[in-house]
């Protein structure tokens, strides 16, 4: 107890790192490293032709305008984009730092003997370190600061402060940030006309009003992922992808999860299945009269939705006429930047942090995946914010992103042993009701969708559905981010996507050659997918079944919950 309790007030400054997990990737690749001496040499040498190149850079820089420079920024890299950065000083500021951040990563990696984990994780820290140190950070040294600064008098740096003041008295009170007026929900975001027609203590099942004469025979329920609230897939109106399914004339229901607290810290995965999908598919069932239902879940969602898939075929259940998995992963062998700190030791860690309160914090959530776009989630805000004195525009996805929710410690920690650490039910070894399930046992066609920007579940991770299953599984590729490549309606200016089979003649396709022969298309991949479900629904159009006995209007009372 008492190893519990010290363990989860380091936690409290680490930001759910664990130091012993970190250190034992540096002590891996340092011990390495000090037995390399012909690595040494190399980074040696590179240091020299370095400093060389930053030199004679410098020197033609004194003796014309156009230096030439020694290190381009990568094209991502949005910090060195304004126009004082090709001045001097800014631009020895900008190329120092660039040539010190491709010597570290040279540092950190081709290492003899250190494996590709270690490594990630070293390289990784070591990016993070150089991000903080980048000139883009600091008044003196950023030509677009100092530029605010002098025509403002300083007052940029003043709105700074009291930004960052009231942040920081937040983060003392550990008071969650106000959600914004302009985007409230049931207002503005989540406005969709429907009602909550079932409730259990972990979810409210909405309904969604039709606004067709005639729908689809087989309604559809979206999984959304526990982690967030449900309304991501019901923003604005403009954009909500519940607005569009009712607009094609699909039945549509929505699970919208309990954000639990301490009373709910023995919830597990099973409690999360069983009172999630399973009892919204007997729901939806008993509301409509349908004999299959197309079932569709977004990140962890979909994760469960797979799961509860697999279980159903396993028992002889054919409920399910089709799944739709949007940016979600069965296998977690290739689940991105987020498995690089995802060990043993990582994990007791966040079960010691979880340990006093009985869930994991929205906050502790979001600085783990901050940590994975720092450029843009932390340090270009400290840039705006603190030193710029801007106030964030804020939009209907980042109303909702500031719109948390936490996990419960048992469902949080099973959820990073067995799908994390253990690839269980990848591996065949995910017990349900006792018994083992596998994506192999799905074979309900599939439509899959992965994002080209995501740092959540990466595109070849969601890819990875068409090997593990037994299904048909069409795959759409999307511009865009875990988020921003979802929420694409039609409509939505600068969208592409690519769409095609999985496997072609019995032949699983790998995922680098499906991405350069499948079809482009210009536009939201919406609309391919709307007509993927059109010709996977079995019968007529019909008219829209009775709405039966409500609790309350949609958005119900489980998403107000903070």
């Amino acid at each position: 107890m008492l190893d519990t309790a010290f363990r989860a007030a380091i936690s409290q400054v680490t930001s759910g790192l664990s130091p012993a997990a970190l250190m034992q990737h540096y002590a891996e690749w340092a011990l390495h490293m000090a037995t390399s001496p012909g690595k040494q040499a190399q980074l040696g040498h590179m240091a020299f032709e370095n400093w060389a190149d930053f030199t004679r850079y410098l020197t033609r820089c004194a003796l014309s305008r156009d230096g030439g420079a020694c290190e381009e920024p990568d094209a991502r890299d949005r910090r060195f984009r304004h126009e004082g950065w090709k001045h001097q000083p800014f631009n020895a500021y900008q190329q120092a730092f660039l040539l010190t951040q491709k010597w570290w990563d040279e540092a950190t990696t081709g290492v003899r003997g250190v494996s590709r984990a270690d490594e990630r994780v070293v390289n990784f820290t070591a990016r993070q370190i150089l991000d903080a140190m980048a000139p883009s950070n600091f008044v003196a040294t950023n030509p677009e600061i100092l530029q605010r600064t002098w025509e403002t008098g300083g007052a940029n740096l003043i709105a700074g402060a009291r930004n960052f003041q009231e942040d920081l008295q937040r983060a003392l009170l550990q008071e969650k940030e106000p959600l914004s007026e302009e985007y409230r929900v049931g207002a503005s975001v989540a406005v969709t006309p429907g009602k909550v027609v079932f409730r259990n203590h972990l979810i409210e099942l909405i309904r969604y009003e039709p606004v067709t004469g005639t729908v689809q025979p087989e309604p559809v329920l979206i999984v959304p992922a526990w982690i967030m609230k449900y309304y991501i897939l019901d923003l604005s109106p403009e954009n909500s992808m519940v607005k569009y399914l009712t607009e094609q004339g699909f039945t549509v229901f929505m699970i919208s999860w309990r954000n639990p607290g301490a009373e709910d810290a023995d919830y597990g995965m099973e409690e999360y299945l069983e009172q999630g999908p399973m009892a919204a598919l007997d729901e939806v069932q008993r509301r409509t009269g349908a004999a299959r239902v197309h079932a569709v879940g977004y990140c962890l969602g979909g994760t469960l939705m797979s799961i509860a898939a697999a279980a159903m075929a396993r028992d002889g259940d054919d409920r399910l006429a089709s799944m739709t998995l949007l940016a979600a992963q069965m296998d977690f062998t290739e689940a991105g930047e987020l498995t690089l700190f995802i060990n043993e030791s990582e994990v007791s860690f966040l079960e010691d942090m979880m340990w006093k309160n009985g869930y994991l914090d929205a906050a502790q959530m979001a600085g783990a995946f901050q940590l994975l776009r720092s450029n843009d989630l932390i340090w270009s805000r400290l840039q705006h914010e603190y030193l710029m004195g801007d106030q964030p525009q804020q939009n209907d996805m980042m109303a909702w992103n500031a719109d948390t929710t936490r996990m419960p410690y048992r469902m949080h920690s099973e959820y990073l042993r067995q799908l994390f650490l253990e690839n269980a039910f990848a591996a065949g070894k995910f017990l349900v009701g006792g018994h083992p399930v596998t994506p192999r046992d799905i074979q309900v066609p599939i439509f899959a969708v992965g994002t080209e920007a995501d740092h959540v579940a990466p595109w070849k991770s969601a890819y990875k559905t068409g090997s593990l299953t037994r299904s048909e599984v069409t795959f759409a590729l999307t511009n865009g981010g875990h988020n921003a490549g979802v929420v694409s309606e039609p409509g939505h200016h600068h969208r592409h996507f690519r769409l095609g089979r999985i496997v072609s003649n019995n032949h699983h396709i790998p995922a680098g050659e499906w991405a350069e022969t499948a079809a482009e298309h210009e536009g939201s991949w919406w609309l391919a997918w709307v007509d993927w479900l059109k010709a996977h629904q079995t019968g007529t159009p019909i008219p829209p079944p009775a709405m039966g006995k409500v609790i309350c209007d949609a958005p119900g009372t489980y998403v107000l919950m903070r």
